[in-house]
């Protein structure tokens, strides 16, 4: 058989369909991928809109304590200058009607470095400081407040000098400015920790308590876990079992602050709490009250955000509990004030 009069491919394998010309194809795919990135981008600002409302409104709430006359100027904003905050966490529950501030906090920011230097107080801790009486560190919050009420003053006009008088009382303690005050009661703590959808923690020991009169029920084992808000709480809270065994300390317990206030900074951070943000939002709205003007917060929030645990040094005070008082260890005392100063000053 010839060349010539071999079979053609064609007639072979059939009739060859037409193809597809490339750029026709990738007009196709490009056009698939501009929907999609347009339904994300528009579903993304209906978000961020909404996410702005919710934000705006809790930011009207918290920051009722500020002063509304009060302007700070750009050249002194939280945006430029370091800033120091004192966080009170309170019992605030009906059935235990108590002003005590169980968690006491000094925190200051850098906004050059994008860090900060939490100190955490125990709240037994004897306060022996010249001007003062000395008590126990989480009394002064409730002594403030009585004493702002028996000078004839409202219940809102007395929380807001009592919180005055403890981020003074607390920076000539630690030799510093301190700015503001921010207050969080325990419910808002456990709001945000479900808004956040938990966190993942070591428990350090099996921890069994229950207090029928406040409703407290502690139930953890020992090992690492996720926990939700309310056992995040008793995790934070533990001291001891109804029998007396497995005896806590304010100084474990400021070490698992520190852990869970770590562990939700992450969270914060990740991309994947994106969508939780707004319950957050709700959740701090819902039960933290500050005297930050709220344009500062604002700066703070655009300034600190995306901040994690590696970007904050927690500084859990220690010290020697002789009944009934914790006598801080002067050293470590010392160190937690320069670390304070240093962060001020980068």
């Amino acid at each position: 058989m010839t060349k010539s009069s071999m079979p053609s491919r064609s007639s072979v394998r059939g009739p060859r369909e037409p193809k597809q010309p490339k750029k026709k194809k990738k007009v196709y795919w490009l056009r698939r991928v501009m929907i999609l990135f347009l339904l994300l981008l528009i579903g993304g600002a209906c978000y961020l809109g909404y996410l702005y409302k919710v934000s705006k409104d809790a930011l009207n709430v918290i920051t009722t304590d500020a002063d509304p006359t009060v302007e700070v100027s750009p050249d002194q904003s939280v945006k430029v200058k370091p800033v120091t905050i004192m966080l009170l966490g309170f019992d605030t529950r009906k059935e235990t009607g108590s002003l005590n501030s169980d968690v006491m906090m000094v925190a200051a920011f850098n906004p050059k470095t994008k860090s900060a230097t939490v100190v955490s107080i125990p709240r037994d801790s004897k306060i022996d400081l010249s001007g003062y009486k000395a008590r126990k560190a989480n009394a002064y919050y409730a002594r403030f407040y009585s004493s702002a009420k028996s000078d004839g003053l409202d219940k809102k006009s007395a929380e807001k000098k009592a919180k005055q008088d403890i981020r003074k009382m607390f920076g000539e303690f630690f030799d510093i400015p301190v700015n503001y005050t921010a207050t969080i009661n325990f419910q808002g703590f456990a709001d945000v920790v479900d808004a956040l959808g938990g966190v993942d923690v070591d428990v350090d020991m099996n921890m069994r308590y229950v207090d029928n009169a406040d409703g407290t029920n502690i139930n953890l084992k020992k090992g690492q876990h996720k926990l939700m808000g309310d056992d995040a709480l008793g995790f934070v809270r533990y001291r001891k079992s109804n029998d007396g065994t497995n005896m806590s300390s304010d100084f474990d317990r400021n070490k698992r602050e520190s852990q869970v206030l770590g562990e939700i900074a992450d969270k914060l951070k990740s991309f994947s709490s994106v969508t939780k943000i707004a319950g957050v939002i709700r959740a701090v709205g819902n039960n933290m009250r500050m005297d930050i003007p709220s344009g500062e917060v604002e700066n703070m929030i655009s300034t600190y955000f995306g901040i994690s645990r590696n970007d904050i040094t927690f500084i859990p005070l220690e010290g020697e509990w002789r009944s009934p008082y914790v006598y801080l260890d002067e050293k470590k005392l010392e160190a937690a004030k320069a670390a304070l100063q240093a962060k001020l000053a980068e």
